[in-house]
């Protein structure tokens, strides 16, 4: 049998689509989407990986992005959850490190500021944020918290007349090393609270070491900050940020949007995947001409559709106004767990050109790693939606 050569983007499911969720968006966000396709074809594809093996972010990127005008799709632009969650799969699809980038400083940094802060605090801060012009990024986690900082957050805050005193330290704080602000999460000593400070990264005291030798998301810029006696004005204190309960407005949020970067990296994979398959030549045929090569492939594109499917349903509950806290936590889980199960089926295909970053599945398999860990640990969202169908905590 001749096997005649496949022009992938001359196929029906060419955008890896299979059961059309775009066609639940606006005439108007599909151009937009394709619009932004587009832009990530042009400005972020083609440098990923390079960025990725020398462990560079690509600051002259900056611009580009903010002249795209990507900032805040659902709070200032208006556009749908759906819109947004699919936009964030996009850009995960092109580079998981540059979304990572997006999601700090649009997702984690800039909610936090649209959900905690003043309405004098957005107008001081919020234009110069939109337009890229300052980025910023979210210090939570610490050295010795990850998954406990709930009820375990050792940076301190001493209120000292118009001044906050902070001191502690912060890890694994993506766009750290050269970020104009932070917003950090600190215990204020007089009432045990956790509460949200904007943090000029230029403040005597504050610094921010690269953390190094990452296997994963290596074009993210991960830092440890350590806060030594940092001064901060009361006028920077987030006014809505005075409890974790007011923190996890900010993550129900981007627990969402790292389930959508799941669903991106999945899609990453199938693609180069699908692409080597039908264009790597084995015994004389195309591998993907065998039958385990397929079975392959379509177990890939079932868990795509499976986490999408759900995506785009949390989505419109988020539009409604109704998902929930446990609902995100699901959904990161789950689709995290799919992801890993992807990445490893396609890293599979490519045999051994499956562990150098030439082919570009390396760097979506050890990135998948990185997703799978942040804004909650699968054990640790697995349980905060069994607490919510058992009534029954089992995290402490």
């Amino acid at each position: 049998m001749s096997h005649a050569a496949v022009d992938l983007n001359n196929l029906p499911y060419a955008d890896g689509d299979f059961y059309r969720f775009e066609l639940l968006l606006s005439e108007a966000e599909r151009e937009r989407l394709q619009e932004i396709r587009d832009f990530l074809a042009k400005e972020v594809r083609p440098i990923a990986v390079d960025c990725w093996n020398r462990g560079e972010f690509p600051l002259e990127l900056i611009p580009k992005l903010a002249e795209a005008n990507l900032m805040s799709p659902v709070r200032r632009q208006g556009h749908s959850n759906v819109f947004a969650g699919i936009v964030h799969a996009e850009f995960t699809r092109a580079d998981s490190s540059i979304a990572t980038f997006m999601g700090v400083h649009d997702g984690l940094f800039t909610g936090s500021i649209e959900a905690l802060a003043s309405e004098e605090q957005k107008a001081a801060w919020l234009p110069d944020i939109y337009a890229m012009r300052k980025i910023g990024a979210f210090g939570l986690t610490e050295p010795l918290g990850g998954s406990d900082v709930a009820g375990g957050t050792r940076t301190t805050a001493v209120r000292d007349g118009d001044n906050w005193i902070i001191n502690g330290a912060k890890r694994w704080i993506g766009n750290a090393t050269f970020s104009d602000w932070v917003v950090i999460f600190a215990r204020d000593v007089a009432d045990n609270q956790v509460k949200a400070f904007m943090v000029d990264t230029a403040l005597p005291g504050y610094t921010a070491t690269k953390i190094e030798n990452k296997t994963a998301l290596r074009t993210v810029q991960n830092a440890d900050i350590t806060l030594e006696n940092v001064v901060v004005p009361h006028a920077f204190k987030l006014a809505g940020g005075n409890s974790f309960r007011d923190t996890n407005k900010v993550l129900k949020v981007t627990r969402l949007s790292v389930a959508w970067q799941a669903v991106g990296q999945q899609m990453a994979a199938f693609d180069a995947a699908r692409r080597y398959a039908v264009e790597r030549q084995q015994f004389g045929r195309p591998i993907a001409s065998f039958q385990l090569v397929q079975d392959q492939l379509v177990k890939m594109l079932g868990n795509i559709v499976a986490c999408t499917g759900m995506m785009v349903r949390l989505a419109q509950l988020e539009d409604q106004g109704l998902a929930k806290d446990e609902q995100s936590a699901l959904a990161k889980a789950f689709t995290t767990a799919r992801m890993r199960e992807t990445v490893a089926l396609g890293r599979g295909i490519f045999g051994g050109n499956g562990i150098v970053t030439d082919y570009e599945m390396a760097k979506i398999f050890a990135d998948a790693e990185a997703i799978y860990s942040y804004e909650g640990t699968y054990e640790i969202n697995t349980l905060v939606t069994g607490r919510a169908i058992t009534g029954i905590s089992a995290i402490v």
